[in-house]
């Protein structure tokens, strides 16, 4: 006689156990609209890559007068892209990288890479090594800058003063050369190798520690003289516009004479120049951050 079957238990199918988001965590984050104001920096900041780079390859082609204005261009989009997303309010960890990015390109290579095509390859080697070394020291001078920026705390005369010449104040002196070529001076050995010796003396003053006034401070224009500042600068745009190179000359000279009455402004200020500026290092390997 056959045994009755016994039946089988039947199985509960259990419901998928709900994550703990740790791998929606590791996809990244989802996508969501940015707004537009957001994006505006950043554009700017593309825009002045695009001008550096055109730079180079207008200098390629000859047009050294163009490729010139272009990496003055770009010198313009990186002053105003930090100013303009402060105003926007749509600052980021984003655009802070991507300046640093078109910074490198803009104010290194693009005017190392002018500058030996338009002069310093008559010098041969010597001339490519002044190129090199100019353009190391704007990434090396970027990397400091960047460090010291991102200190909690910092000392007080870090919103008037930069350690070492700006990378876009480096970018427009390092083509002086170029400037009086286009005015006339024969871009010869000669001039080729002291256009390098003057390349390698700015790429010192772009790693020096020297105070260099950033205009950044809130020093205020007596009202009486307003007027006055506002025509001053609308002469200086108009020579600019109508004797270019001259006025960059001018301009060029103005900046190296006015660096030694920085310094000696800073000294009266603040004393002798300390051995750490900032809190922790002034931004070299091996300070603790």
């Amino acid at each position: 006689m056959e045994e009755p079957q016994q039946e089988k238990p039947t199985e509960t199918v259990q419901p998928p156990a709900e994550t703990d988001g740790s791998n929606d965590k590791a996809r990244g984050p989802r996508l969501r609209e940015i707004p537009l104001r957001l994006m505006i920096p950043n554009m700017i900041t593309v825009l002045a890559i695009c001008a550096g780079l055109s730079g180079i390859r207008l200098a390629f082609e000859n047009r050294v007068e163009l490729a010139v204005a272009m990496v003055l261009f770009a010198a313009f989009l990186d002053g105003i892209d930090g100013r303009v997303a402060r105003l926007l309010k749509a600052t980021s960890s984003f655009g802070g990288q991507m300046d640093s990015l078109a910074d490198i390109i803009n104010f290194g290579v693009a005017p190392a890479l002018v500058l030996y095509v338009f002069v310093l390859d008559q010098a041969r080697s010597i001339g490519w090594i002044a190129a090199l070394i100019y353009a190391i020291a704007t990434g090396l001078r970027l990397a400091r800058f960047n460090v010291m920026a991102e200190r909690q705390v910092k000392a007080s005369w870090q919103s008037e003063y930069f350690v070492g010449v700006p990378a876009p104040a480096g970018a427009m002196l390092v083509l002086l050369p170029v400037y009086l070529g286009l005015l006339g001076l024969a871009p010869d050995r000669l001039f080729a190798l002291i256009a390098s010796a003057y390349t390698v003396l700015i790429a010192f003053l772009l790693v020096s520690r020297l105070p260099v006034w950033s205009g950044k401070s809130e020093n205020r224009v007596r009202r009486d003289l307003v007027l006055p500042a506002i025509l001053v600068v609308v002469f200086y745009v108009a020579t600019l516009m109508t004797y270019t190179w001259e006025t960059m000359v001018v301009t060029a000279l103005a900046y190296l004479i006015s660096l030694p009455f920085g310094a000696r402004s800073w000294q009266r200020k603040y004393g002798d120049w300390p051995a750490h500026p900032a809190q922790g290092g002034d931004g070299l390997p091996g300070d603790n951050d």
